[in-house]
């Protein structure tokens, strides 16, 4: 071995030494300025800067580092190490793998060319991957069935929350539709039963999914019905009312859009009032759909908020349409959303059929295609008036 190789060996092992120790100012001093690495880790690029980068996370993850170097050969401008390194993944998420706290043992080849006494190129190998990838797989088993634990939750929750039964009104047709996405959303719909034989009706849809949604939305849904039987309230005082406490009440950056209307089924009278949800349909007779505008924020946003109230009559063989965002925004494969002029269109071509809800899911399908994955919760509840009145 020449003197040139024996000072290029102990130069490459200073290099190990800094690099056990994360001592980025002496592995920059040993670096040559265009040095190039060819075994970077993806997300990495193979120049100098990225490789001191590199190490710096190396040593954010990873404690107690220790080399042992067994074995090194020289020959003209090439080093060959073959060293151990005993290492503790404690600190952070490094290339995928999250902390164990346990401890390795990597086996590691490199060959390092030296050039003008710094180290111009690195490349190299290990030992010790297979069981890495191996925890990693075991780790997102795991997290697939919390995932699964948790949406299989929600979805009980959901399904507890919603009514059992359809109130039976003489003349008046209730039809409600519910259909779930694989990821479980916030969705809701009620009924509640009020003095002088009017009924209350909700519908509503809490952000977010899987547990904390549907936590959120059965919060809202018990509020809801104390709140409008408590009391002879409009459906504007019942959004009042349970808005502020829910302000408090629910995670931040959450909240629930709602539509409560009273219904008079002797008048037909429909008095509503709206917490930012989208707007329901009415169809009159030979005519085109006609949103139901009322102004008010959705429930949990801001404490103080006033819920501004309409009316309407629903004659003999009219409809109306309410419905969360499942519908309008899902997708064709090309990206385009089904839409509420869609829909609008839709519900003035289909109001008088005895089934418009069905006829509704039956065009989305049309629209989405085959291989179509729902990406959220449906729901759809028609309310219709018996054509004839006798």
């Amino acid at each position: 071995m020449t003197a040139k190789e024996g000072k290029n060996k102990a130069l490459v092992r200073r290099f190990l030494e800094a690099h056990a120790k994360g001592d980025l100012d002496a592995l920059g001093e040993m670096l040559a300025p265009d040095y190039v690495n060819h075994s970077m880790l993806p997300g990495h690029k193979p120049d100098r800067d990225s490789y001191l980068q590199a190490m710096a996370e190396y040593h954010a993850a990873y404690s107690n580092i220790r080399y042992v170097i067994e074995k090194q050969l020289a020959e003209g401008d090439e080093v060959v190490t073959t060293f151990s390194a005993l290492l503790t993944h404690d600190r952070a998420e490094t290339a995928g793998f999250a902390p164990t706290g346990k401890e390795y043992e990597v086996t590691h080849i490199f060959i390092h060319r030296i050039a003008g006494g710094k180290i111009a190129e690195e490349m190299g190998a290990g030992t010790g991957l297979q069981e890495r990838m191996e925890e990693r797989l075991e780790q997102e088993i795991r997290e697939r069935e919390r995932v699964e634990q948790e949406l299989h939750v929600a979805r009980r929750i959901q399904q507890a929350s919603l009514p059992k039964e359809v109130p039976t009104l003489e003349g008046w047709q209730i039809s409600p539709l519910y259909q779930p996405a694989r990821e479980v959303g916030g969705d809701f719909y009620d009924f509640f039963e009020l003095p002088d034989g009017r009924l209350g009706i909700v519908v509503g849809d809490a952000t977010g999914k899987g547990v904390p949604a549907a936590l959120v939305m059965a919060s809202t849904r018990s509020m809801l019905r104390a709140v409008a039987q408590a009391s002879n309230y409009s459906p504007g005082e019942v959004l009042r009312r349970v808005n502020d406490p829910l302000v408090t009440d629910i995670p931040p950056n959450m909240f629930i859009t709602c539509f409560y209307c009273i219904l008079d089924p002797e008048s037909g009278r429909l008095k509503y009032a709206n917490a930012g949800h989208d707007l329901p349909y009415l169809h009159r007779r030979r005519g085109e759909a006609e949103e139901l505008r009322a102004r008010g924020m959705p429930l949990g946003l801001m404490p103080g908020m006033g819920y501004e109230e309409k009316e309407i009559v629903l004659e003999a063989g009219e409809a109306t349409l309410f419905y969360s965002d499942g519908l309008v925004e899902a997708h064709d494969p090309e990206g385009h959303m089904f839409s509420f002029p869609r829909l609008r269109a839709l519900i003035a071509q289909h109001a008088e059929k005895e089934s418009l809800e069905k006829a509704l899911l039956e065009e989305l399908y049309t629209f989405v295609g085959e291989g179509w994955e729902q990406e959220d919760d449906i729901t759809l509840l028609a309310l219709r008036r018996s054509a004839s009145l006798s």
